[in-house]
């Protein structure tokens, strides 16, 4: 049954109420506080009045997945957000992504690096973005090997253009949290080790970890980026 826009817009400001509670429940078990955690709305395959809802209720971020997803919805959104890209990018779809987004979280391949550099050269920028690590070692997931953090940051640090923002990365899915806690904490060792080798192009500012299932732990062990999708907007339109 379909609820009205009232309804809806009650429901999701009531889910980011509980999900605030919990963010700093886990920040504060961490040593932190609720305003050193970003929360991202991720809102694919959700419609923009889910998106309007969100912003409406305080969000100030929003991540999609996919380029083309995030360019329609951006088009009919006027509110001053940013908006981040969490899904894979296509060496062929970065251009697109530059146009749209603030902070690229998935980027995971040289080829990527080279591209993006070209592009802020050519539009004279600095474009910002995260190197996702497959700290879960799953075929199914895209990210670097943590055995291979140090020879891609050798290959890339003489890219001026691209500022390397943080890590991130996808747990493993388990209906028990605590299963995810050893790859939220290998990827906070990671960003330790590779802080220490002072790439010129490397800032250590973001660990995004953490999504619906999961993100207390990812704040207890050290996230201050969270993407969360179905616990803001209930489960995904088919």
């Amino acid at each position: 049954m379909a609820v009205s826009q009232a309804t809806q817009q009650q429901i999701i400001e009531n889910n980011i109420e509980v999900i605030k509670f919990r963010v700093n429940q886990a920040a504060q078990r961490s040593g932190r506080t609720l305003d050193q955690i970003q929360l991202v709305a991720i809102g694919k395959n959700h419609p923009v009045s889910c998106i309007q809802a969100a912003i409406d209720a305080g969000l100030t971020d929003l991540g999609e997945n996919r380029v083309q997803e995030a360019k329609s919805k951006k088009q009919l959104i006027s509110s001053k957000v940013r908006w981040h890209l969490v899904g894979h990018l296509q060496t062929n779809k970065a251009k697109a992504a530059l146009d749209i987004f603030d902070l690229i979280h998935s980027v995971d391949r040289v080829r990527l690096m080279n591209r993006i550099q070209e592009l802020a050269k050519l539009s004279n920028r600095k474009v910002k973005v995260l190197i996702q690590v497959n700290t879960s070692a799953e075929p199914s997931k895209f990210g670097i090997m943590p055995e291979q953090i140090r020879p891609f940051f050798d290959q890339v640090a003489s890219l001026d253009r691209v500022a390397i923002c943080g890590l991130m990365t996808i747990a493993r899915f388990s209906t028990d949290p605590e299963t995810c806690r050893p790859y939220f904490r290998q990827l906070r060792a990671l960003m330790a080790q590779v802080s220490e080798q002072n790439y010129p192009n490397f800032q250590a500012k973001y660990l995004s970890m953490g999504m619906s299932n999961d993100f207390e732990v990812a704040i207890e062990e050290g996230a201050n980026l969270v993407r969360i999708g179905t616990s803001i907007f209930g489960n995904r339109p088919s």
